[in-house]
């Protein structure tokens, strides 16, 4: 076994995947029916198994997301189903998740709204990790507002489907934490982004104008009228936005607090604000 899972990764590795160890051996393990945790006490690889397998590395060598291929991603404490059409949701985002929880965890009776929410996996670990809270989440894109149906379906989140620019009018002012992973990339950086999110992630979860901040603004000037006053709102950008998008917050007279964050490898992450008494 281990000679198949070294010569998948030699292959994975030539075609540029990040992390071709770990996706061989997640590959394998799939293609047997296995957890991940056991594929070092399987003995065998049957001929149908070493078929699938040869299958799905091949895939992956053409830089198709691995979790297209397992059909699930880890967030925190819960599994997710992914495919095409959602945003699969990245490690990262689980700092901004927590960012999340951490705030309604210090209110008695927090009303929660998750924009753009894609999969659902912010909502969805808000559900789990705080679950006296009321979960509110929207997402535009048909694709993947099925994904979220699907991930949010155990819970009892509020989903909606729309444009989070317009979203919950019934919401306003009562809002105490309002949590969002937009999309954030320059149009004119398409070449910058790797294939397998240039390539199969839904486009409108990616690219968001010429500096990449168009959906940030508008969800500075949305946040501003669900959020009761004192409310926070937490938004993740990439890791060179982490002068421009507080310049957003800061614009707007209704923000306080305006401050960025970094994630686990030093690198811009996420901002949060507070909106004003």
């Amino acid at each position: 076994m281990r000679p198949l899972v070294a010569a998948a990764a030699e292959r994975l590795r030539a075609a540029g995947v990040a992390s071709p160890e770990h996706d061989a051996r997640a590959l394998l393990a799939h293609a047997l029916g296995v957890e991940l945790s056991r594929l070092p006490l399987v003995e065998t690889v049957g001929p149908e198994e070493r078929a699938r397998f040869e299958a799905l590395v091949a895939r992956r060598e053409a830089r198709e997301p691995l979790q297209h291929l397992t059909g699930t991603t880890g967030f925190r404490r819960v599994e997710l189903r992914v495919g095409p059409g959602v945003f699969v949701p990245r490690p990262e985002t689980e700092l901004l998740a927590g960012w999340a929880i951490a705030a309604a965890l210090e209110r008695p009776d927090p009303v929660v709204v998750d924009l753009c929410t894609g999969s659902g996996a912010i909502a969805r670990s808000l559900a789990d990790e705080a679950p006296h809270a009321r979960v509110h989440a929207v997402e535009l894109d048909p694709a993947a507002h099925r994904w979220a149906e699907i991930n949010l379906a155990p819970t009892e989140v509020d989903l909606r489907e729309g444009d989070f620019a317009v979203a919950f009018d019934d919401l306003l002012g009562q809002v105490d934490v309002v949590v969002c992973n937009p999309p954030y990339v320059p149009l004119d950086a398409w070449e910058s982004v790797a294939p397998e999110a240039r390539d199969h992630d839904p486009h409108l979860a990616l690219f968001s104008g010429d500096d990449g901040l168009d959906a940030i603004r508008l969800l500075a000037k949305r946040a501003s009228r669900l959020l009761r006053p004192g409310g926070v709102v937490g938004v993740e950008h990439a890791d060179v936005q982490g002068d421009s998008v507080p310049a957003v917050f800061a614009a707007l007279e209704r923000w306080i607090d305006v401050r960025d964050h970094r994630d686990l490898a030093g690198r811009a992450r996420f901002t949060t604000a507070r909106l004003a008494p």
